[in-house]
């Protein structure tokens, strides 16, 4: 047989289940056209809807006309729509802008480490637990902390003192102490804030000691050469205790030297060697302040504290040096008067920057104390302007903010997030 060069299409017949399906679809079809149908064909209907849409519209002209209900309750109906519209519309910005924020704060708060040390300050209740959270030892204590040269300005009021600030990583805490019968020292700003319980052993010198003695491996002083500070990061870094004496500073001054004996004789304490005439760095420098008299600080040959001189005063007194000062301080106001709301002068700038650069010379720490706290753009233009000018130490009450969060992002739509 032959190929055939040409063929005709066949069609195909349906079979009886695929004239059913048709003939629903067609159907279908046919209801849907009939709907349509029903609406054009049903005038009454339409006329319905469009009616109450033009009997709404025309009763809310007429609201709104003072030919209809008169002119002051056609003033109070215009007014009061205005009034809902921008209700509406001001709800719906407020709505985006709030979600905005939200987004903006989450993705701006800085994370929370996950060490030994943040866990004792979510556990943390009462002193006690100065010491009790540090048994047993953790041992990723400091881990991933990035220590930081602020100072916690009167450290004792923050929820947890001592651990709250070096969890942040500042490099300075700060002890207000008041001599009580049985040679104790209590904490706290004034005397009405002082507790049996919140003394400068329970909250600083015990809690430092069992830490030091914990990352130095239970060494004495005869066997340790460089002792590791409280930093696993750089653990050169000493951390600095500023005790500020508020009683009288003839009797307090004995019995804090007695109560640093722990850290003395662990080896743990930055000194000044009166045989040898040198420096010896440790993990902890111990500054006095307040009513702590400079010749009670020079008056010792082996000096474990040193004396907080006043920045204001390097220039004109030369008595001041590295062996018997740390720490040079002066309030804000004293160095340089009044800062208003849009920042320190140029004159204000210079007369700290000279400050900065005198203790500098002489081995000494800078700090400026009663920084401004509001408004917050002030704050940040002040810290900003000290740290870069090379301040020692930066003063700060909120220590998370001064040392995770990024300043040019704490006020952000009116709103502050530091």
């Amino acid at each position: 047989m032959g190929v055939p060069t040409s063929f005709t299409r066949r069609v195909s017949l349906p079979s009886d289940s695929e004239d059913a399906r048709i003939q629903t679809d067609r159907g279908l079809i046919d209801m849907e056209d009939k709907s349509d149908l029903g609406d054009r064909n049903c005038p009454p209907c339409k006329a319905s809807r469009r009616g109450r849409s033009r009997r709404w519209l025309s009763k809310l002209n007429a609201n709104l006309s003072p030919r209809v209900v008169g002119k002051r309750k056609a003033v109070r109906n215009n007014l009061l729509l205005v009034v809902v519209f921008v209700i509406i519309v001001g709800g719906i910005i407020a709505l985006v802008w709030f979600s905005l924020v939200l987004a903006l704060i989450h993705r701006l708060s800085p994370p929370t480490p996950s060490n030994g040390l943040q866990r004792i300050v979510q556990s943390w209740k009462t002193p006690p637990d100065s010491i009790s959270l540090l048994s047993p030892w953790p041992r990723d204590f400091s881990q991933g902390i990035v220590p930081v040269s602020c100072h916690s300005h009167n450290d004792y009021w923050r929820s947890v003192p001592l651990f709250e600030a070096i969890a942040a990583g500042c490099t300075g805490v700060e002890a207000d102490v008041w001599l009580r019968e049985n040679k104790t020292l209590l904490v706290g700003h004034g005397e009405s804030s002082l507790s049996s319980d919140r003394t400068l052993q329970s909250l600083y010198i015990e809690p430092l000691s069992t830490i030091l003695l914990n990352l130095n491996g239970n060494s004495s002083s005869n066997d340790v050469t460089s002792p590791v500070g409280i930093f696993d990061i750089d653990t050169a870094v000493t951390l600095t205790l500023l005790i500020d004496i508020k009683s009288d500073p003839i009797t307090t001054w004995p019995v804090i030297l007695d109560q640093l004996s722990p850290l003395i004789s662990g080896g743990w304490v930055s000194h000044w060697n009166g045989t040898t005439r040198n420096l010896v760095h440790g993990p902890i420098t111990v500054v006095g302040t307040g009513n702590t008299l400079f010749q009670q600080v020079t008056a010792e040959h082996d000096r474990y504290v040193f004396f907080d001189a006043p920045l204001h005063k390097l220039s004109q007194n030369s008595s001041y040096t590295s062996e018997n000062s740390y720490y040079a301080s002066v309030s804000v106001k004293k160095a340089v008067g009044m800062v208003w709301a849009w920042g320190p002068t140029q004159s204000q700038k210079r007369t700290m920057q000279k400050m900065i650069d005198a203790a500098a010379e002489r081995g000494l720490v800078s700090r400026f104390w009663s920084i401004p706290s509001w408004p917050v753009n002030l704050r940040m233009k002040m810290w900003q302007f000290l740290v870069e000018n090379r301040v020692g130490v930066l003063n700060v009450d909120n220590v998370v903010e001064a040392t995770r969060w990024n300043w040019d992002w704490c006020t952000v739509a009116g709103l502050v997030l530091c």
